[in-house]
């Protein structure tokens, strides 16, 4: 498929790259530390020669880079916030949005704070309403993006169980754990046109809906209404059709794929890779070359093209770009 467009893609300020290497080795392969140190540097040259071999039609960074400038029609921008002060980040958004064009904010799933860095921000909290709004004023998705654990995080939890940094385990358990307090905080029932998007096909929730929909609405939610708490309005499959995106960045399984398709339909899945964590190559020819088998998954042709590209279009407002149409 030609015209895909994929927008978990990293990059990294070179200098800041060389300084990541040992962070970079919690969770990518020894033999291919080089590959990905090279590629983080720079979102042209093999990474745009690899999506022109793989059909991407245009790649959306989660940081501002210069060479994102010299192609307008093939790459665009996120917003890399400081979530400190919720109201900064919305003025900072809104200037990044409205003076640069960028499509919306990709941030980590909390922030680090306090002198030691040891105190964690997470942003379904009141105080963060003020950010949520500007989300919806300005229509533009909000990127909640997986971080390695670090400090007392990394030690008590991972120090000892290395090996389930990051796509193995980590990033699953603290983004399922954010995104569950947006819904049960009530975020989306104050904001109800707010978008947020989650990597890696859900971070494992879409396998829990029945059982977690079950203990929030049968006990927690009677819970809440007698201590008079704020708690979720609707059933938690209601959120994840109306307010949540999910893309298959890291997660090139056509089986997994029609598992949550069944659950929140074709409209709220979109293509992605997660480069250079995982390779262009590797997920784009996944969507290419079983076309047939997620077609049938997703529930036609039709469906197809939306997740590979045209519900991507659609939530970043994107005009034409390469092989937009094709």
């Amino acid at each position: 498929m030609l015209g895909k467009v994929s927008f978990e893609e990293a990059y990294e300020i070179p200098t800041l790259a060389d300084s990541s290497r040992d962070q970079a080795a919690l969770y990518i392969a020894p033999k291919d530390l080089e590959r990905y140190l090279s590629q983080i540097k720079h979102p042209t040259g093999e990474r745009l020669d690899l999506s022109n071999h793989h059909g991407i039609g245009y790649t959306i960074w989660s940081l501002t880079v210069p060479g994102c400038q010299g192609y307008p029609d093939r790459m665009g921008a996120f917003a890399t916030l400081s979530m400190h002060d919720p109201a900064q980040a919305a003025q900072e958004l809104e200037r990044c949005v409205k003076e640069y064009g960028f499509h919306g904010a990709l941030v980590n799933n909390w922030q680090h704070a306090g002198a030691d860095g040891e105190t964690y921000l997470f942003y379904d909290q009141p105080e963060y309403d003020v950010f949520w709004k500007k989300c919806v004023e300005l229509d533009v998705p909000f990127y909640l993006h997986p971080s390695a654990p670090m400090g007392t995080h990394f030690k008590q939890f991972y120090e000892k169980r290395r090996y389930l940094i990051g796509p193995p385990e980590s990033f699953a358990i603290d983004v399922s754990l954010h995104v569950l307090g947006l819904i049960t905080n009530g975020v989306f029932d104050r904001h109800p046109n707010l978008k947020l998007i989650v990597g890696h096909l859900g971070e494992r929730m879409p396998q829990d809906f029945w059982r977690t929909n079950h203990w929030l609405r049968d006990v927690e939610r009677p819970l809440a209404e007698s201590r008079g708490d704020t708690m979720c309005k609707k059933d938690l499959i209601y959120y994840f059709k109306n307010n949540i995106y999910l893309t298959t960045s890291g997660h090139f399984s056509t089986e997994t794929v029609k598992f949550v398709c069944d659950y929140v339909g074709a409209d709220r899945i979109l293509f992605s890779v997660d480069s250079p964590y995982e390779k262009i190559q590797d997920g784009a020819s996944w969507y290419d070359n079983d076309k047939e088998g997620l077609s049938e998954a997703l529930g036609g042709a039709e469906n197809y093209a939306k997740v590979g590209r045209e519900n991507a279009k659609k939530l970043f407002k994107l005009g034409n770009y390469h092989n937009s149409n094709a």
